[in-house]
């Protein structure tokens, strides 16, 4: 463990190699968590007929097991190494994932939702070890001025890559379930194999890193996670994201199973919606990175919430009878709004965890959010597919059709309570919402203005007008 010892303090040249070793493994990561979750993990379970309870259980296993951050504070503590803890345990994770791709060549007859629900246990139990360790490690690492520029372009590229990946699945199983359907569960596997070793070069980046030596308190390991609930200020910011996420994910996990299930629509399809998401996403981020470093988390999120709400409701009303076609016209624009806005939120809600986490007690404050948010939001999912099979059974005998519309219903006025307890909360440097409207309104005028004083509107014929747009994007980021 000698090589994964913390320095005492890092150099500029140290702290910039760090950065970027966190990016690549940033990449490798996105691109093994979409060779081997998201809509690819529904459609197997799908195919490896799985319950809407277990497509429910897989969707909250990433959340669920958080609760094991305890753990990872206690190791912390034990061996004031976050580096080397995170470097283990993200081993372990991963290779769990390099079984899974192995057992239809070892185990032929272990080919089932229970197998693989087992194996991802252990899968995302480590991970979750390694991501508390890894946020407390990432606090003193990247400079507390640049928190929103560097975690928009580490997500930006991240995007970037997932774009391309989740192209690449969708088609290629498509590919294999029309052309080749006698081997579609041996790929399905195979992808396993091939997104474990994409975490397996990320862990070699992410073990290049270098850690800057903390002091952390060795406490008893309840007496230091209850500090974080006796701060007030805090606590609000539990209950937000707490409801927040609990509402979600009610609905966002059965998306996907909407879409196949009750819209009749092949995967490619759908993870081409969610690459649409994804580049809006990435023309986005960068440009809510700026506000959160000019502005305030919280007003970036009174911003983007109410619209991501919006886009849960639409989704209840996608499935038109007859129409698939105005089905896809509404889901793409469903996924364009709804990639804005996430960006948004998702960097905000990250970034003000952090910034109101005091530094010596950062690994406990992040630990302690997130445990007490992945139970709200592991809960959904679980209720979510209890309740949907169960309406499922007993539909015929209440003479009642079940869809799952009314998750999304459910979930999207939920959400709506949920951003009321965030007026609650108190941010330095805050900015009132009406103020950042005006001025990302302003901003937007001065970037079209300057196109139309330097090329004339008239200079573009109809098929360069794209030009316009493009270079307006630009002069915004």
């Amino acid at each position: 463990m000698k090589y994964l010892q913390p320095t005492e303090k890092l150099t500029e040249q140290q702290t910039q190699s760090g950065l970027k070793f966190i990016v690549k493994e940033g990449l490798a990561a996105e691109a093994m968590v979409n060779l081997t979750g998201g809509a690819f993990l529904v459609s197997m379970a799908i195919y490896l007929g799985a319950s809407n309870f277990q497509i429910g259980l897989l969707a909250a296993l990433p959340v669920l097991t958080n609760i094991f951050q305890l753990l990872s504070v206690w190791l912390v503590q034990k061996y004031q190494n976050r580096r080397a803890i995170s470097v283990v345990t993200t081993f372990i994770a991963r290779f769990a994932l390099l079984i899974i791709g192995l057992l239809p060549f070892v185990f032929i007859s272990g080919l089932n939702v229970q197998v693989l629900i087992f194996l991802l246990s252990f899968h995302y139990f480590f991970g979750s070890i390694s991501g508390a360790s890894w946020n407390s490690w990432m606090k003193d690492l990247v400079p507390e001025k640049n928190l929103g520029t560097y975690f928009s372009h580490r997500t930006r590229l991240m995007q970037i890559m997932s774009v391309t990946s989740n192209f690449l699945v969708a088609f290629f199983i498509d590919f294999m379930k029309s052309q080749h359907p006698d081997k579609l569960i041996t790929t399905y596997f195979v992808m396993f194999l091939v997104g474990a070793a994409f975490g397996m070069l990320g862990l070699f980046w992410l073990s290049k890193a270098p850690e800057p030596k903390a002091v952390i308190e060795k406490t008893k390991l309840f007496h230091s996670l209850g500090k974080p609930l006796k701060d007030r200020n805090f606590r609000k910011l539990l209950v937000f994201n707490s409801s927040w996420s609990f509402a979600l994910n009610l609905a966002v996990p059965f998306f996907a199973v909407y879409m196949m299930k009750t819209i009749g629509l092949p995967l490619s399809y759908i993870m081409a919606f969610t690459i649409i998401g994804q580049i809006s996403s990435i023309f986005s981020v960068k440009l809510w990175g700026a506000f959160t470093d000019r502005f305030s988390n919280k007003t970036i999120i009174n911003i983007c919430a109410p619209v991501y709400i919006g886009c849960i409701l639409a989704m209840a009303f996608t499935a038109v009878p007859g129409s698939q076609f105005l089905s896809v016209v509404m889901l793409v624009i469903i996924n364009i709004l709804s990639g804005i806005a996430t960006a948004g939120i998702n960097l905000a809600i990250g970034n003000i965890g952090i910034k109101l986490a005091p530094s010596e007690e950062a690994m406990s404050y992040m630990s302690v959010r997130n445990i007490i948010v992945s139970l709200f939001a592991a809960l959904a999912p679980l209720l979510g597919g209890l309740i949907a099979d169960f309406f499922i059974s007993q539909q015929q005998a209440w003479n009642f059709t079940w869809d799952m519309k009314y998750f999304f219903v459910a979930g999207a006025i939920l959400a709506g309570f949920s951003l009321r307890t965030l007026r609650t909360i108190e941010e330095k440097g805050e900015v009132q919402k009406s103020k950042v409207l005006t001025y990302m309104g302003l901003k937007l005028r001065v970037a079209l203005n300057s196109n139309i004083a330097l090329r004339g509107l008239r200079a573009y014929r109809p098929g360069n007008l794209s030009l316009l747009v493009i270079k307006t994007v630009k002069t915004m980021f």
